[in-house]
């Protein structure tokens, strides 16, 4: 083969191999995991602008209201979605959340500790728990489906046992008078820029009382730990190293060992990371309702699970994002909140969520489909 042939055909090669062609920045656009759920969002909020839109919904009270429930699960939904991109599942989840609750109340309450230290204890088991959840996955190679849905039994059982041996009850109130003057209690009970909307309300730009305060008072903390998990979840992902390992663990656990990826170590940090999350979830919970309650974060893992499959994490691991669990978890809070704006019976709110939940993911699915057809 002449000289000029080889330059031919290396030239050709290099215009068939996919990963030397360039990319056009819409077509990287389209390839991002939650491109579907934001569209998924948009469709939705259309929606409730439709039906809802002259209800009050979308005030500034009201957008707090839905921006709040959204804000809580996007936190535990956040994730575990980088959990589910590294390849596993917590089921456990929701009972570390009421789990939680009750090592911040009853330290508190019954042993007279400071509340800073009973949220501190409650922090340091959560980062034991969710060890012990890694651990036992990397070291038995059991399914996290397993071991997390065991725990899920565990921590639900220990937390409605304890609970009554030590205070002859299921709740444990008196929370809220120790929130004043507690060193770090503020972080997850305190209303952020006020000054914006007492301003807004002396504008008359949102709702006031009779007595002439606004009606919405401060951005929840819920919603400021959600955009921080946002942005250090999406960080970690996208320009980091370990970012890169989680990827390639939920991608493939073997061949990342291979290349020397600490896949255990990036396992058990994942499991951690969830529990972490859930004790932020029920230290916001606990501090703003003033009580602990055994049966608090029943069902959330699969609510945590679902915001994060609409937002464009595969069940398989290895593909999602941070952004796209956000932007599933505010569906899912939009929705939950925007059924009591409409005429729509709430008696079939399951329902109504069930369906616009499903509507977004096969919307998620085929903006995907569309996307790898075209390539």
């Amino acid at each position: 083969m002449s000289t000029k042939s080889k330059s031919i055909q290396s030239k050709n090669e290099f215009n068939q191999d996919e990963r030397l062609q360039r990319v056009s920045k819409l077509r990287l656009l389209l390839n991002r995991p939650e491109l579907g759920a934001l569209g998924g969002a948009i469709l939705v909020f259309i929606f409730f602008g439709i039906v809802a839109g002259d209800t009050g919904m979308f005030s500034a009270y009201g957008m707090l209201n839905f921006l709040d429930v959204s804000a809580n699960l996007g936190i535990i939904a956040i994730a575990a979605a980088m959990l589910m991109i590294g390849g596993e599942f917590d089921l456990s989840i929701g009972s570390m959340i009421g789990f939680a609750g009750i090592c911040i109340a009853i330290p508190a309450i019954y042993w007279g500790w400071p509340l800073w230290m009973s949220i501190v204890f409650a922090f340091s088991i959560a980062v034991l728990v969710g060890y012990f959840n890694g651990i036992l996955v990397v070291k038995t190679g059991l399914p996290s489906f397993i071991v997390t849905l065991a725990m899920l039994f565990i921590l639900r059982g220990a937390t409605l046992a304890l609970t009554r041996l030590i205070t002859g009850r299921t709740q444990v109130p008196g929370l809220t008078v120790l929130v004043e003057n507690d060193p770090i209690a503020w972080i997850f009970a305190t209303d952020t820029f006020k000054w914006v909307f007492i301003w807004l309300g002396s504008m008359n730009l949102i709702d006031l009382r009779t007595d002439g305060t606004p009606l919405a008072t401060g951005i929840p903390p819920s919603v400021i730990w959600f955009i921080f998990f946002a942005i250090v979840a999406t960080w970690i992902l996208m320009k980091t190293r370990y970012g890169n390992w989680i990827f390639a663990s939920g991608g493939d656990k073997n061949g990342a060992n291979n290349v020397g990826v600490p896949v255990g170590r990036v396992k058990i940090g994942l499991f951690i990371g969830t529990a972490v999350a859930s004790t932020v979830f029920a230290t916001i919970q606990v501090l703003d309702a003033g009580s602990a309650d055994t049966m608090r974060g029943t069902l959330k893992e699969l609510e945590a699970i679902a915001a994060a499959v609409v937002g464009g994490c595969l069940l398989t691991g290895g593909y999602g994002s941070a952004i796209g669990a956000a932007f599933g978890a505010l569906i899912f809070g939009t929705v939950s909140m925007g059924i009591f704006y409409t005429d729509i019976d709430t008696d079939w709110f399951k329902v109504f969520l069930g369906a616009m939940m499903l509507i977004a993911v096969i919307f998620n699915n085929f903006i995907r489909r569309k996307v790898t057809e075209s390539k």
